[in-house]
């Protein structure tokens, strides 16, 4: 049976009581040790026989440290621990800032990958940071490790995200902000990928010889719409409104559902196009594709196109870039066809449009000297030219 009586040991101030061991059917002793400091008596607890490993000499070693004032008697450390978590609560990390941020954001897929960036490479170099913690060198080590290995446009979303945190906690008056300002990779992302005449003839040749029903109607696809390689995989029936002339756009890159027009071209393409599953580009057993690129390189390859181009991504180009070489198409109209989230994504295509208004500017020197040119063969064959009534005049 446990013994309540206090049982002294050769350690002055040591002693134990027994107890009913945790987890174990046996009995072993607490160590308790009584001193004084700054005049006041404590006892506390010094530990259990078993679970702790305590003995006399380890609690009369523990006693002696308090009376130095080594170690914080158990109440004191209690409430050291207790001031350090209220000051945790206040302390607002990047951790915690991006907690607080994707709670106030709706699920989606750039909130899903900027979840990955953090995870990966913001969170293991800031994330028990404060902002106001955090120096320049520290982002400009990070900046040119992750350059090393990762594409610069890749590392530009990494520090943007971490800027965009930071911001949110300041506008939020959770944190102080940086004392810098974050610098980001230079990206060249204006590249656009565009095909000759000869070279789309070609594919449009060569898409209309293939047998591969799904490959070449989605090349069609990216063509007459201008839709993302993932929007085409995505793409359901019930997206497509055949009497209004609409696809819907859903969880697109911008993250907000859209919709374009349909227009008679992919139409008609569509409406040819088998109906096996829900989705309008499938692989077999009602599932949507998440690869068809070895499939349309077998056209792009039948049409002697580049291996650089990109089947489906490239032809999004050529749509975009037919449009603004027309001229006929402001850039407005061209940024909501792509669906691009701001005017700045649409510029790369701007001096397409340029040269094509420079091509109609320079129409006027045409019809300036022709019109003069049927002008003066009107005159002369209708009257007299200035110079013959001045002759007959002064004679």
């Amino acid at each position: 049976m446990p013994s309540m009586i206090r049982q002294k040991t050769k350690y002055p101030g040591v002693y134990y009581l027994e107890g009913k061991a945790i987890g174990a059917n046996k009995l072993e002793r607490i160590y308790y040790i009584v001193y004084r400091r700054a005049g006041k008596l404590i006892e506390e607890k010094a530990g259990r026989q078993y679970q702790d490993d305590m003995t006399p000499a380890r609690a009369a070693r523990i006693r002696a440290a308090r009376i130095e004032g080594e170690q914080l008697s158990n109440m004191a450390r209690r409430e050291a621990e207790q001031v350090a978590k209220a000051a945790e609560a206040g302390r607002w990390t990047i951790v915690r800032l991006w907690d607080e941020y994707k709670s106030q954001k709706p699920v989606s897929k750039s909130l899903k990958s900027d979840d990955g960036r953090f995870s990966k490479y913001i969170a293991p170099s800031f994330g028990e940071k404060q902002p106001q913690e955090i120096i320049q060198l520290d982002v400009d080590r990070v900046r040119l490790k992750l350059l090393k290995k990762l594409k610069p446009q890749t590392v530009k979303h990494i520090l943007a995200l971490l800027r965009r945190i930071v911001n949110f906690g300041v506008r939020k008056q959770l944190c102080a902000n940086l004392a810098f300002q974050i610098e980001l990779p230079q990206v060249n992302n204006c590249k656009t990928e565009n095909l000759s005449q000869a070279q789309l003839t070609n594919l449009l040749l060569a898409i209309e010889k293939s047998t591969d029903i799904q490959a070449k109607d989605i090349m069609l696809m990216a063509l007459y719409t201008g839709m993302r390689r993932g929007e085409l995989f995505k793409l359901k029936w019930q997206d497509i409104d055949f009497e209004r002339n609409f696809i819907l756009i859903r969880d697109p890159k911008g993250g907000i559902d859209q919709t374009i027009p349909l227009n008679n071209l992919a139409r008609a393409t569509l409406l040819q196009h088998p109906r096996n599953s829900e989705y309008v580009f499938g692989r077999g057993g009602g599932k949507p594709f998440t690869d068809i690129k070895k499939r349309v390189n077998l056209i792009k390859k039948e049409a002697g196109i580049p291996d650089e181009f990109r089947a489906l991504h490239g032809l999004r180009h050529v749509f975009a870039s037919m449009l603004a070489s027309s001229g006929q198409v402001d850039m407005y109209t061209i940024q909501r066809l792509l669906t691009h989230k701001s005017p700045q994504m649409t510029q790369r295509y701007a001096h397409l449009r340029d040269e094509a208004l420079k091509r109609a500017s320079n129409l006027i020197g045409d019809l300036v000297h022709n019109g003069n040119t049927v002008l003066k063969t009107e005159e002369t064959n209708g009257h007299e030219s200035s110079s013959e009534r001045l002759i007959m005049t002064t004679g």
